[in-house]
């Protein structure tokens, strides 16, 4: 992979809305070349979010409580809660790439970070004809463990990808999750027996070669 080290920001829950408001003047400082690309890490409180084409009969049954969201994202329906580590990535493009190349290189960071935490994972190929598979897989036991939805606009890109590290995964039965109705959604906790969201953290970081601000 290229060199493309990132300057980090963190924060812990943040609210859904708050955050994309957040995101949006991140995406216009890098636009303006206000601001270096960038890596913020966050949680959110328990939301739904869909992609502009997720179908009607994938979403939530109201009565779960769990508030839904449109989002400019890619991608299909995800859950975001507590336990979860969100990276949202407000990268400037190279000339010669495009926002799913750049979504396979943080795929490829994020198996790396799951090495380092001990987890065996993978990206895996769009099949001819279907609609772009994204996110990182378990090897041993196939389930996934990391969803991911990006978009670019003006060569920057925004959103990014949500990891399962130690929060309650049963909201991820009540709907169907990123267009899959056969997907089993899995965390670090799950496979590893246990985990922590600051050890996380900090191997993702890591692997995105993301660092505080000087």
């Amino acid at each position: 992979m290229r060199e493309r080290p990132l300057t980090l920001i963190q924060d812990d829950l943040v609210d859904y809305d708050k955050a994309m408001e957040r995101m949006a003047a991140l995406v216009d400082e890098r636009q303006e070349d206000r601001r270096p690309d960038t890596l913020w890490l966050l949680s959110h409180p328990a939301v739904f979010t869909i992609g502009k084409r997720t179908p009607q009969e994938h979403l939530p049954d109201p009565s779960y409580g769990i508030p839904v969201m449109q989002t400019g994202r890619g991608g299909q329906l995800t859950y975001h809660g507590p336990g979860q580590l969100v990276g949202y990535l407000i990268v400037k493009l190279r000339a010669d790439e495009g926002v799913v190349d750049y979504i396979r290189e943080v795929e490829l960071r994020l198996v790396e970070a799951l090495g380092t935490l001990g987890i065996s994972a993978e990206r895996r190929d769009t099949p001819p004809g279907s609609e772009l598979l994204t996110g990182v897989w378990t090897k041993d036991t196939g389930r996934k463990i990391v969803s991911i939805g990006m978009r670019a606009s003006r060569a920057v890109t925004s959103h990014g990808f949500a990891l399962n590290v130690d929060g309650d995964l049963s909201p991820w039965n009540l709907a169907i999750p990123c267009g899959m109705p056969d997907v089993d959604m899995t965390s670090v906790a799950r496979e590893r027996g246990q985990a922590a969201m600051d050890e996380t953290r900090k191997t993702v970081a890591a692997a995105f070669d993301a660092t505080p601000a000087a």
